[in-house]
């Protein structure tokens, strides 16, 4: 007569609750582990990502500035009007529009540091002197309608430094002549030629400044 297997040797060994705590103990910390991972990767991309938005954001600012002041016009087109005005977080000057097949217009551009914000605004093109004056004394005044561009946000404060060909001088706060600037207030010197200016800018979220110089009339 066929006798059955002893039960016992068809019965397969399982996991017992000491082994199933430890391998849930250890799929836990290589979960937790996986997850430091990834949100390392994750916030070290949203930092590069931030870092080089600011950077363009940093370069297309500068690079306009170095537009303006390349073109900016002298005193062989304006005559005894001033071409340059900065003050506290604010930088004015007239510039030289050039199109295909038109004549060499003046524009006055504006650059202000408003609410933490560097913005550009420009008049309309004129050859006409009298209407260059009006959009002059309209900047000057912050009355201009020119429409605007921010450049950069997060900007704590800007500050603009001339260059003489001999030193770095704060740009005077008032209406010079054309292309001519004195040093800081209170100072005794006689007026001399800009050669070029430097802007600095402090950012909000950064301690290092970022300073650029700009040659005048370069182009």
């Amino acid at each position: 007569m066929f006798k059955p297997a002893h039960p016992s040797r068809h019965r397969q060994r399982g996991f017992t609750l000491v082994e199933l705590l430890v391998a849930i103990t250890i799929l836990g910390v290589i979960a937790v582990l996986g997850w430091r991972g990834l949100d390392s990767i994750v916030r070290a991309r949203v930092a590069l990502t931030s870092d080089l938005e600011q950077t363009r954001g940093m370069q297309l600012a500068f690079a306009q500035m170095q537009s303006d002041c390349g073109l900016i016009a002298d005193a062989v087109v304006l005559g005894d009007r001033p071409n340059l005005l900065s003050d506290q977080g604010r930088l004015l000057l007239v510039r030289k529009v050039y199109a295909e097949n038109q004549p060499t217009r003046l524009q006055v551009v504006a650059y202000r540091l408003r609410q933490g914000a560097l913005m550009r605004s420009e008049s309309a093109a004129t050859r006409d002197l009298d209407q260059l004056d009006q959009f002059w004394q309209a900047a000057s005044a912050d009355t201009d309608s020119g429409s605007s561009v921010t450049l950069k946000t997060g900007v704590d404060a800007m500050t603009i430094k001339s260059w003489d060909g001999n030193a770095w001088n704060m740009v005077q706060p008032a209406a010079a002549p054309a292309n001519v600037v004195t040093t800081v207030p209170g100072a005794v010197a006689p007026p001399t030629i800009m050669k070029g200016l430097q802007v600095t800018l402090q950012l909000n979220d950064q301690q290092v400044l970022l300073v650029k110089a700009f040659l005048l009339g370069a182009v």
